[in-house]
């Protein structure tokens, strides 16, 4: 079990491969509950059931995780969340699975020049080509849209930018050792208020059914959070940045599951060239 928490790349790699699984999974989950209730109460209640959660840990601890020196890091990362979080529920929901996490890949290029320029690390020569790679793999995947491009792809593309900031403010907080049921509980905290806010203009009263989906919901966001911590701790940013296309592979399989979404051979043959940037990328750590 030491290997888990242990630092290096194949642990930065499994981490956040774990992170995009179960994004992939709550982004079912919001398609289905977005065929009634309003993105802005799907965004809520996730938030909601997700401070709940991590609620129960924290006042069972016998350590103050409520203290704080970092209230600023806080704030800031849940106004960037719940606006991100709710264009990603948003936009799940008018858009394609596979094409919706197409286009979120776009976080990966925020990353890396924000990874050298604000945390000031070293990017790999061979995780700048695992990138292209991959951006190659996109490009294949949107050429057969590129004459019908959606002026809604602006919310995922916006979405992106938002999560790669908070994935800066994540990594500053970890490398200044603050505690990961704190982060979780201010996370919870700001976005549910924030989302609170603009809840009763929308409110629709959920099923026993819808309930247990939000739940469900709301446990995946707190998990995607816990395995990016990990991930972060077990290696830097710009070493994990490519795997986020891992995420493609999800989003077409369940799309096809619960959807009937069926991918073009373009989306699979793109969908190949991120693989290949995502294993150079792990061989050159391990060389």
């Amino acid at each position: 079990m030491n290997w888990f928490y242990t630092q290096g790349i194949k642990q930065g790699i499994f981490w956040s491969t774990l992170i995009y699984f179960t994004s992939s999974i709550n982004d079912v989950l919001m398609k289905l509950l977005g065929e009634r209730l309003s993105f802005i109460e799907i965004s809520f209640f996730r938030f909601f059931f997700s401070l709940v959660v991590v609620l129960i840990p924290m006042l069972l601890s016998k350590r103050n995780l409520f203290k704080t020196e970092m209230h600023i890091h806080h704030i800031v990362r849940g106004i960037l969340g719940a606006i991100a979080l709710g264009l990603c529920c948003y936009s799940v929901n008018i858009i394609p699975l596979a094409e919706n996490t197409t286009i979120l890949f776009s976080e990966s290029l925020f990353l890396l020049p924000l990874s050298a320029t604000l945390l000031k690390e070293q990017v790999n020569k061979r995780a700048i080509l695992a990138t292209i790679i991959g951006f190659m793999g996109l490009l294949i995947m949107f050429k057969p849209k590129a004459s019908n491009i959606n002026i809604m792809a602006i919310i995922p593309t916006i979405a992106a930018l938002l999560f790669a900031i908070m994935d800066i403010i994540i990594k500053q907080m970890i490398n200044k050792k603050e505690n990961t049921l704190t982060m979780l509980f201010y996370f919870g905290l700001y976005t549910t208020i924030i989302a609170g806010i603009f809840l009763p203009r929308v409110w629709i009263t959920p099923t026993t059914h819808e309930l247990l989906l939000i739940f469900l919901l709301g446990i995946g966001a707190n998990l995607i959070q816990l395995f990016i911590f990990l991930a972060y701790r077990a290696t830097e940013a710009s070493n994990i940045a490519p795997t986020r296309y891992i995420e493609l592979l999800f989003s077409i399989s369940f799309g096809f599951l619960f959807f009937n979404q069926i991918p073009k051979l373009l989306d699979i043959i793109g969908a190949l060239f991120i693989i290949l940037g995502t294993f150079i990328l792990t061989k050159s750590n391990n060389s």
